[in-house]
């Protein structure tokens, strides 16, 4: 007998300002820079991907591309993703 899945989308989960903010800070714990990319894009899926690529200034496309699963967002795209959100990078010695 197969065991029945269902699909799970964390950004069923991001709906407010806070869980996104931690949800982000956890993948920046990680360091892994797809698991980074991955949380933004589920930010960026729970926003609604059209708004955020308005607010951030990036044509719907080319944000779909950057954080799709095989994308590497440059860092400017990235930024503006960030700002979009409401949210910045701290550096803090390590």
């Amino acid at each position: 007998m197969a065991i029945e899945t269902t699909p799970w989308d964390s950004a069923e989960l991001l709906d407010t300002p806070e869980a996104v903010t931690a949800y982000i800070e956890a993948a920046f714990e990680d360091g892994d820079p797809i698991l980074i990319t991955h949380a933004l894009a589920a930010a960026a899926r729970a926003k609604g991907m059209t708004e955020l690529a308005r607010r951030s200034g990036v044509a719907p496309e080319a944000l779909r591309k950057a954080l799709a699963a095989n994308g590497d967002p440059k860092l400017s795209t990235f930024l503006s993703v960030l700002k979009a959100l409401g949210l910045r990078i701290a550096v803090h010695a390590a």
